[in-house]
C-alpha cells in the first residue's frame, strides 16, 4: 500500500541542489574527472617520450600516485580503474613507472613482473598495447599485424575503406598507419634497454615475432580473433612483402592530409586522447619541432586532470556539454528554479557557447558528417558534434526557453533539428557521430582485442531516444513542424521498440547497462506518445522491479556490459537506483511501492551535506571499459528525487 505522500522531499532535493550550484564551473558548466582507462597514461608518457620532452616533476609525481595507486591485489592492472588485470595495460603500466623514474626493484614492478610474465608478458598483449611498446623500441615491428597506409588509397566505395569505419575507431588507426609505414621508434637509451630486459621472460634477441602476430593472452581477448580477421591479417601481410614502389609514399601522403585535417577541424584538441598522442608523434616525425607540434604540445594538457587519486589523462578533453545539459533538464525538474536562475543562468550561457556553428572546411575529403547546428561531447573547439549530445543541448534550450533563460536563438535551434535529422539511420535509429557507414559484419575484422563494437558506428537506443525526445519537444515548441517531424518520431520509435529484448530490457552501450538502457527506452517511448498501458512500457516497468533489491535499490556491476546480462552488485546504487525510479515513473508507476522503496533508500543514503557516498563507475564505452561521469552520483539522485519523492 502506497504511503502517505511527504512534504519532506524538498530538504534533500535542496541539499543536493546546493551542492550542484557549489560544484559550478566558473563558465558555467560541471567540469570535473571524466577518468577511468588505466592505458591512457602510459600513451601519454610514451608520446612525451618520442617527442623528447620528460614531463615536469609535478605531472611526474601526478601519473606516479595514480598508478601506483590502482595496482590490482595480483599485481596487474586493469583495462579501467575497476577492471581485472590485464597485460596489455600492466606491461604498459610498468613501463611508464619505469620511465617516470621508479627503480625496477621497487616492490609493486616486482610484484607487477610476477603477474604479467607467467601471463605471457608483451607477447601476449591485446594489440594497442603491442603497438606502443613497438613505438618505444620495447617490441618488434615484426610482431605486429600490418597496418599498411595504402588502405587509404583502396576505392572509397569499397566496405573496407578506411573511411565506413567508425570515426573513434578510423581516427586511432589513421596515424597508427603512418607511424607503422614508417616504422617510428624512440631514441633508444640505456634505461630502454634496461626496460627491455626486464618485461620478457626470455633474452629480447630469441623471441620468434612472427609468431607473436596472433598470440593475445586471455585476459585480453574480450573479442576474439574470428577467421575472417586471420585472413585479413595474411593479406596484409602479403601485401607488406609485395607492396608496389611508390605506393607507401603517397598513402603517407595522403594519412598525413587527414591528420592535417582532424587537428585543424578540432583545433589540435583530436577527437580522442589516443589519436591526439599519436597526431603529435607524427607530426614529430614528419616536421620535428614545427608549428604542428608546438600546437599540439600546447593542447595536451587538456586530456589531464588531477584528482584525489592522482594525476590522470581523461578519456576526452571533457565531457562539459553533455553534464552541463544534464544538470539544466534535472534542476528544472525541481521546484528550486528561482533560487537556482543564476546557476541555470551561467550553463545556459555555457550551452550557447558551445553550440557548433558552421560544418568543417572541405567536409567531403575529411570524410565529415555536417557539423551545424549540432553540440558536441565537451567544447566547441573539440570540432566534433554528437546525436545524443546535440539532442540533450536542445532539450536544455527548450526547458530554458520555457523559463525565459535560453540564450541560444531560434534559428540556430532549428539548425539543431536539421542536425539531428541529417543523423537518423536507414533503420530508424541514430548512432554517435555520424550516420552509419560500413556493414556490420566489419565488426568481424576488430583488431583491437580488448574493445567490442568499434569498428561500425551502429544505432543505440540511448542515441535514439535522446533524438525522439529533442524531436518532440521542439515539435511542442514549433507545432509548425508538425508534419515535417512525424515520421522521423515514428521511425524512432519503431528502432527503439525493435531492439527492446523479449524480458522488457534495453542493454545501454555507454552507461551500466540495463538501468540505463531502461532510463532511455521508456523515456523515448514516452516521447513519442506511449501511454502507461503499452506493453513494451509494462514490460520495461516489470523487469526493472524484479530486479529491485529487498533494500529497494537497484544495482547493477560493468559485468553486464561485458556479459550482456543484468549482473547485480554488491551493494545499492543510487545512480542505478534513479535510473530505475525515474524509468518506472515514465511508465506510470510512479505511485507504485517499487519507486516509495527507491526513494526512501535514496533518502537515506543522502548524507548531510547532500552527497551521496562514493560508488562504483556508472559509465562504460565498448562494452568493456568504465568511465567516470563526474557529475551523475551529484545530479541524478536529486533528479529522482525531484520527480518521485512525493510517492513516498
Amino acid at each position: 500500500m502506497t504511503a502517505p505522500r511527504s512534504r519532506a522531499t524538498p530538504s534533500a532535493v535542496d541539499r543536493g541542489l546546493e551542492v550542484l550550484a557549489a560544484t559550478q564551473d566558473a563558465g558555467g558548466s560541471w567540469k570535473g574527472d571524466y577518468g577511468g582507462p588505466l592505458f591512457l597514461v602510459p600513451v601519454y608518457v610514451a608520446g612525451l617520450e618520442l617527442l623528447g620532452r620528460p614531463p615536469d616533476p609535478a605531472t611526474r609525481e601526478g601519473f606516479i600516485t595514480y598508478l601506483r595507486g590502482h595496482q590490482n591485489p595480483d599485481g596487474g592492472w586493469g583495462l579501467d580503474v575497476e577492471s581485472h588485470s590485464h597485460v596489455f595495460t600492466s606491461v604498459l603500466v610498468y613501463a611508464t613507472l619505469r620511465l617516470l623514474g621508479v627503480p625496477a626493484e621497487d616492490p609493486q614492478l616486482q610484484r607487477a613482473r610476477a603477474w604479467f610474465l607467467p601471463h605471457g608478458g608483451p607477447l601476449s598483449s591485446g594489440s594497442w598495447g603491442k603497438f606502443i611498446l613497438a613505438m618505444l623500441g620495447l617490441y618488434e615491428y615484426q610482431g605486429l599485424v600490418p597496418l599498411p597506409p595504402e588502405l587509404w588509397l583502396l576505392p572509397e566505395s569499397l566496405p573496407l575503406h578506411p573511411s565506413k569505419l567508425w570515426c573513434h575507431c578510423r581516427m586511432v588507426y589513421l596515424p597508427m598507419s603512418w607511424l607503422y609505414g614508417r616504422r617510428v621508434r624512440a631514441k633508444q637509451t640505456p634505461l630502454l634497454a634496461a626496460i627491455r630486459s626486464e618485461i620478457y621472460a626470455q633474452p629480447y634477441e630469441s623471441v620468434d615475432w612472427p609468431a607473436a602476430r596472433e598470440r593475445v593472452a586471455g585476459t585480453d581477448a574480450y573479442t576474439p580473433r574470428t577467421s575472417y580477421l586471420r585472413a585479413a591479417n595474411g593479406v596484409l601481410g602479403l601485401w607488406e612483402r609485395f607492396a608496389p614502389a611508390g605506393a607507401r609514399e603517397r598513402s603517407l601522403q595522403m594519412v598525413l592530409d587527414q591528420i592535417r585535417r582532424e587537428d585543424e577541424a578540432t583545433n589540435h584538441i583530436c577527437i580522442g586522447p589516443i589519436n591526439k598522442v599519436l597526431n603529435t608523434v607524427v607530426w614529430q616525425i614528419a616536421r620535428p619541432g614545427g608549428p604542428e607540434v608546438e600546437a599540439h604540445v600546447k593542447r595536451l594538457p587538456d586530456y589531464l586532470w588531477r584528482a584525489p587519486d592522482g594525476l590522470k589523462m581523461q578519456g576526452y578533453n571533457s565531457s562539459e556539454l553533455w553534464d552541463t545539459a544534464f544538470a539544466v533538464q534535472g534542476i528544472l525538474a525541481t521546484r528550486g528554479v528561482e533560487r537556482m536562475r543564476p546557476v541555470l543562468e551561467r550553463a545556459a550561457h555555457y550551452i550557447e557557447s558551445n553550440q557548433v556553428l558552421e560544418d568543417v572546411a572541405e567536409m567531403e575529403k575529411g570524410y565529415r558528417h555536417r557539423s551545424r547546428g549540432g553540440w558536441p561531447f565537451s567544447t566547441r573547439a573539440h570540432g566534433w558534434p554528437i546525436s545524443d549530445c546535440t539532442a540533450e543541448g536542445l532539450k536544455a534550450s527548450l526547458l530554458l526557453e520555457k523559463v525565459g533563460m535560453n540564450q541560444v536563438p531560434r534559428a540556430r535551434l532549428r539548425e539543431a533539428v536539421e542536425e539531428i535529422l541529417s543523423l537518423q539511420n536507414e533503420d530508424g535509429g541514430w548512432a554517435t557521430y555520424e550516420l552509419q557507414r560500413g556493414p556490420k559484419w566489419l565488426e568481424a575484422l576488430n583488431p583491437s582485442d580488448v574493445f567490442s563494437t568499434i569498428m561500425v558506428d551502429v544505432s543505440y537506443v540511448e542515441c535514439t531516444s535522446a533524438c525522439v525526445q529533442a524531436l518532440a519537444a521542439w515539435r511542442t515548441f514549433a507545432p509548425e513542424d508538425e508534419a515535417w517531424l512525424r515520421e522521423p518520431i515514428r521511425r524512432g520509435e519503431r528502432f527503439i521498440r525493435k531492439v527492446q529484448r523479449a524480458d522488457g530490457s534495453w542493454e545501454g552501450s555507454w552507461g551500466v547497462c540495463f538501468s540505463y538502457g531502461a532510463w532511455f527506452g521508456t523515456a523515448g517511448l514516452v516521447a513519442a506518445g506511449a501511454r502507461p498501458d503499452d506493453p513494451a512500457l509494462r514490460r520495461a516497468a516489470d523487469y526493472l522491479q524484479a530486479r529491485q533489491r529487498s533494500d529497494g535499490s537497484w544495482s547493477e556491476t560493468l559485468e553486464s556490459n561485458r556479459q550482456r546480462r543484468w549482473v547485480d552488485g554488491q551493494r545499492g546504487h543510487a545512480v542505478q537506483t534513479s535510473w530505475a525510479v525515474l524509468s518506472l515513473a515514465a511508465c506510470g508507476r510512479r505511485d507504485s511501492e517499487a519507486v516509495r522503496r527507491g526513494v526512501v533508500w535514496l533518502r537515506e543514503h543522502q548524507g548531510e551535506d547532500g552527497r551521496w557516498p562514493d560508488q562504483p563507475i556508472t559509465g562504460v564505452f565498448n562494452r568493456t571499459c568504465a568511465i567516470h561521469y563526474d557529475i551523475y552520483l551529484r545530479l541524478f539522485p536529486v533528479w529522482a528525487l525531484a520527480v518521485c519523492g512525493t510517492a513516498s
